[in-house]
């Protein structure tokens, strides 16, 4: 007996994306896609066979991610975002691999194919990327983190040789808003760890960039590898001054 195939997307106001991504994925048993209050098309691309669209306010990537597997059928889950894409042959490697149920994991890390602007990003970290996406739900959890959310798998768990497509870096504008929102979840994080000051914001995100665009050869990649090292750059930056301000809010309340 072959086993079923649920996709989880979660989205808002991704009308530009969501259709592709679909499209990409139209090869498994159904598609869940969780919404948080979009104000364009995504719901109205979204209805098409296979896909059932839900609501589900906006508590944070992990809960939506959470309510999406809750909603899944499916023995196997296979996770995308609206930003990226299944190629034919991940599709095929990924129908063979759990047919039947003729595998010993309970789970699949993928290799990220990210692309800045146009162009594929191999250094700085960024390529392979391993990202657990394929695993069985019956031994999965979705670990509850505000940034960085993932699912921690039960068992043993293996590689699949194909990449899926992740178009990061469209828009400058775009990118930039998601950058905002990454450092603050980050700050809110890392709000009770030691205490921030000078050399932190002035360090780190030195050394985000001496790391990623000298030592893990982000020079490679170009003009799209000195644009990504920025937006490392930024994001660290933005993640400790959030947090100096968290931290000093904190301290004028108990004081």
């Amino acid at each position: 007996m072959d086993s079923l195939i649920s996709v989880n997307i979660i989205t808002k106001n991704e009308e530009n994306n969501i259709a592709e991504c679909i499209d990409s994925v139209a090869w498994a048993d159904e598609i869940i896609v969780v919404d948080s209050g979009s104000t364009d098309k995504t719901e109205e691309l979204c209805r098409r066979d296979k896909v059932k669209f839900f609501f589900n306010k906006w508590e944070g990537f992990a809960p939506q991610r959470a309510f999406a597997l809750n909603k899944s059928n499916g023995d196997w889950v296979f996770v995308i975002d609206a930003d990226e894409r299944v190629t034919p042959e991940l599709k095929d490697e990924v129908v063979k691999t759990v047919s039947q149920n003729n595998t010993n994991f309970n789970g699949y890390k993928i290799a990220r194919r990210s692309y800045c602007l146009g162009k594929w990003v191999k250094y700085n970290g960024w390529y392979p990327g391993y990202q657990m996406r394929l695993f069985r739900k019956s031994s999965t959890r979705v670990a509850d983190r505000l940034v960085h959310e993932g699912y921690e798998v039960s068992g043993s768990t293996g590689v699949l040789n194909s990449d899926f497509l992740h178009y990061t870096l469209e828009n400058i504008e775009q990118f930039m808003t998601k950058v905002n929102r990454c450092a603050i979840l980050q700050a809110i994080e890392k709000e009770g760890r030691k205490k921030v000051g000078f050399s932190d914001i002035f360090l780190h995100p030195l050394a985000t960039f001496i790391r990623g665009f000298i030592f893990k050869k982000g020079f490679l990649d170009g003009t799209a590898g000195l644009i990504i090292a920025y937006f490392d750059v930024i994001t660290n930056m933005l993640t400790y001054m959030n947090l100096y301000q968290l931290q000093k809010k904190s301290k004028s309340k108990t004081g």
